[in-house]
């Protein structure tokens, strides 16, 4: 079984770039959502504690299996701990045997990002050019590289409550090809916003800002509300606007959707890659992408990751897997070897 950790995934994007892997899994991701109906597809298994939720997020098809485990605890980061770590196995669906376990908490941060420019390729007006960021913890990097590679992004307006976030964010986007503008409160921020990304970490339900704030066209790409209990937008919004999700069995538990009192969904991500359902109709409408992080999401770059580290000749094989003589005879394994 090969295994990749966070030192392997470093080499492999230094080897290509992650402009050319966003690229990559932005593809697999779109090539994976049109053939939905190839998947065996659940709402993730979710265990809450007092400071955050524990999660396993399976999928697979007649060929292959993938599962994560990913966490999330807001509380992590006063501590100097990540708030999000993931690891992901991929397997055979053939014998059943796993061949890849894989760090997954950087590639979360990619295939997230991945799953927002994807939203905004079919949801966001074609000359969009302003993004705004509200969040800038770990994940607003990766949502803003992303975005650039579908629409042509000339200005990212930011704002975050945290200062030192702000400037974290700053320093890591200087010299990327867009104009950097920091706004001291969300409304500023979003006003002249074609895109909009909300990725907060609070576990509350938050109202970030209200339809009203909103430049006439405007895509959202709702990221934060992730969770049961945990949102960010107003629900004047969801009744306003063509609102599009990733699953909805999943998303109506955890996503924006929570605060809705009808059913205000539009369709899933798949309706609208395939053409079942209209993306974006005209210049005006608000459009805002439900997105809570799906398991076929990793299922696709752990897919790619798994082919783009034999192609490199990166990562281990380790022997995690019993090798035997004789498949019956398991207590071999504990006899001396002489």
């Amino acid at each position: 079984m090969k295994l990749i950790d966070v030192h392997d995934l470093r080499e492999l994007i230094s080897c290509i770039g992650i402009g050319r892997l966003n690229r990559e899994v932005l593809s697999a991701m779109e090539h994976d959502f049109a053939r939905w109906h190839e998947f065996s597809l659940s709402p993730r298994h979710v265990t809450y504690c007092q400071d955050g939720v524990i999660e396993l997020m399976p999928c697979s098809d007649n060929e292959q299996y993938s599962f994560k485990y990913v966490n999330g605890h807001p509380k992590n980061t006063a501590a100097g701990k990540l708030s999000v770590v993931a690891v992901g196995l991929l397997a055979d669906m053939v014998d059943g045997y796993p061949k890849l376990l894989c760090e997954m908490t950087l590639l979360t941060a990619i295939r997230t990002a991945a799953m927002g420019a994807l939203g905004a390729k079919y949801l966001a007006r074609d000359n969009s050019t302003d993004l705004a960021v509200i969040g800038t913890g770990a994940q607003s990097e990766f949502l803003a590289l992303a975005m650039m590679e579908v629409r042509t992004i000339k200005r990212i307006h930011y704002h975050d409550i945290d200062t030192k976030a702000m400037a974290k964010f700053e320093h890591n986007m200087q010299g990327l090809g867009a104009e950097l503008i920091p706004y001291d409160s969300v409304e500023q921020a979003i006003k002249d916003a074609d895109i909009i990304t909300t990725a907060t970490a609070a576990r509350c339900q938050a109202q970030l800002f209200g339809y009203g704030h909103l430049k006439p066209g405007a895509h959202i790409h709702a990221v934060g509300g992730d969770s049961e209990g945990k949102t960010e937008l107003n629900p004047d919004i969801l009744s306003n606007c063509k609102l599009v999700v990733e699953f909805l069995e999943q998303t109506k538990d955890e996503g924006e959707i929570q605060n809705a009192l009808v059913d205000v969904v539009h369709g899933e991500i798949w309706e609208i890659i395939t053409g079942n359902k209209p993306g974006r109709e005209n210049a005006r409408e608000i459009t805002l992408f439900d997105a809570v992080g799906f398991a076929l999401e990793d299922y696709s770059i752990l897919k790619l990751v798994y082919r783009l580290a034999h192609e490199y000749n990166i990562g281990q094989e380790i022997s995690i897997l019993p090798a035997l003589e004789d498949p019956k005879d398991l207590f071999s394994l504990l006899k001396d070897k002489k």
